[in-house]
């Protein structure tokens, strides 16, 4: 589970269960389409369409992501403390009755224990082999907005490049994909994805072995899984053996910084990845 470093101004509301001054926070009078997010672990709680101006000072919401929040007996006896349900960060309270919307009930949250995620910006994480010529052919896309090298489906927290590379740590060397929706589609970067590396060679790509190279989809969502799903399916009636495998998304930890942008920054083309067409327009 992802512990994002929290300042001692966030500790004191998502640890220690304090409220943050009213009308002080950045989400307060903040109505741009988006999903908000845990600040300490980045599970997605509330969608800006739920959210209502309810004069009280603090931001609102009269509906919750599915299994998103977790309600407890509060402290003081009366009211109903709400917890991010994946890491158990003190978000607020939450009060019925009050006929502020149709649905009769407020989220009361403080902006300190969110994050924010606009509608217009997504991500997908791929695994295809050494990530320095993943990111390289990734940043050629019309459409992506930036990308991170990184560590992903492993069993230690917050791994080197060396403990990957020589320790039984389970990641893979992935690419983090952040795009806009409007511009390029994820069926899009799918198809991408799999026609700038060998998918059919397993724990390996070119001349690296081992399962830090594996071809891996780290899906954040259902949809993108289906999507994943649907051309792996295409790709094997197609005749090709896939040994790509799709994995939930968890937590993914930036790589170091000479591994950022490498080919760019060294002037250097990929040398075991190239781009060539399989899907047809």
């Amino acid at each position: 589970m992802k512990n994002n470093k929290l300042t001692p101004e966030e500790k004191k509301v998502i640890v220690q269960k304090g409220t943050e001054k009213p009308f002080s926070g950045k989400y307060y009078d903040h109505y741009k389409q988006g999903i908000y997010t845990c600040k300490r672990c980045d599970a997605k709680l509330f969608r800006s369409d739920d959210k209502f101006d309810s004069g009280c000072g603090w931001p609102s919401f009269d509906d919750e992501i599915e299994n998103a929040i977790k309600r407890l007996p509060d402290a003081d006896g009366i009211r109903t403390e709400i917890q991010c349900a994946n890491c158990g960060a003190h978000l607020g309270h939450v009060f019925e009755g009050e006929q502020l919307t149709e649905k009769n009930l407020r989220h009361c949250v403080n902006s300190i224990s969110l994050d924010f995620i606009p509608q217009e910006k997504a991500q997908a994480i791929f695994a295809a082999g050494c990530f320095w010529g993943v990111e390289y052919l990734f940043n050629q896309l019309e459409g992506v907005i930036k990308t991170e090298v990184g560590y992903i489906g492993g069993k230690t927290e917050n791994p080197s490049y060396q403990e990957v590379c020589n320790t039984n740590s389970g990641h893979a060397e992935a690419v983090k994909v952040v795009y806009d929706p409007e511009k390029i589609s994820y069926d899009k970067l799918v198809k991408y994805f799999f026609e700038i590396h060998d998918f059919e060679q397993f724990n390996r790509q070119g001349p690296d072995i081992g399962e830090q190279y594996r071809s891996a989809i780290f899906f954040e969502d259902e949809q993108q899984k289906q999507t994943a799903e649907k051309y792996i399916q295409i790709l094997t009636k197609m005749g090709y053996e896939v040994e790509t495998v799709l994995e939930p998304s968890q937590t993914f930890w930036k790589a170091e910084k000479y591994h950022q942008d490498y080919y760019e920054k060294n002037e250097r083309q990929p040398y075991c990845h190239i781009h060539k067409n399989i899907f047809p327009e």
